[in-house]
């Protein structure tokens, strides 16, 4: 947190006062100094000090505390400067003159930005648990179309070994073919009405 300690002595007693950067205070967001307590938050009691005498603020912006004078016709003294109407920054050893009040910075404490690591949000990334290898995706085949259905192409037909039948002439033994069974046997001529039906092997 930036705080700034301030350090003066009254009636030889040495007296210490941390001034934070946002702290309760009579004024929001400064600390005044001066010998009024109902508008001072630092009182002090010597005779050359303004009711209302000066303001110490921490200004966001420099990352640093200032002084400002609220008083023109008894400015204060700040490192030999006399300030009148605008506002220096304090550092650590800077010496105040409030009338013939003295009042020593002994110490500031402001972290630097850079000291802070900067945060990095990255959003969450999915994971699987015991993730499992893809499936193959199947391709569709393509469709015919075939008035309102939809087919599936018909695949080529595999050569096949086809068994073909016969008839047996009842005469001569002799096969003839299933388109002679009006004709008769085209060996002999007999009917094969009552000729009996065999397998005959192929290329005979």
């Amino acid at each position: 947190m930036n705080a700034l300690t301030l350090q003066w002595y009254d009636a030889g007693q040495a007296k210490t006062q941390k001034i934070y950067e946002q702290q309760p205070s009579k004024n929001p967001g400064t600390v005044r100094i001066g010998r009024d307590p109902l508008r001072c938050d630092i009182v002090l009691s010597h005779p050359t000090v303004s009711g209302l005498h000066v303001e110490i603020f921490f200004h966001t912006q420099q990352q640093r505390f200032l002084i400002r004078n609220l008083r023109e016709q008894n400015p204060p003294i700040v490192d030999g400067q006399k300030l009148s109407q605008n506002e220096i920054p304090l550092s650590e050893g800077s010496i105040i003159y409030l009338g013939q009040q003295q009042l020593q910075v002994i110490a500031v404490s402001v972290p630097a930005a850079s000291s802070v690591p900067p945060t990095i949000l990255i959003p969450p990334q999915p994971y699987a648990i015991n993730p499992q290898p893809a499936a193959p995706v199947a391709r569709p085949q393509p469709q015919v179309v075939i008035g309102n259905h939809y087919h599936l192409p018909i695949p080529p037909a595999q050569p096949q070994t086809e068994e073909v039948y016969g008839l047996q002439c009842p005469r001569c033994n002799k096969i003839s073919s299933y388109k002679n069974l009006l004709l008769g046997c085209q060996h002999c001529g007999h009917s094969l009405q009552d000729a009996l039906s065999v397998l005959v092997p192929p290329n005979n």
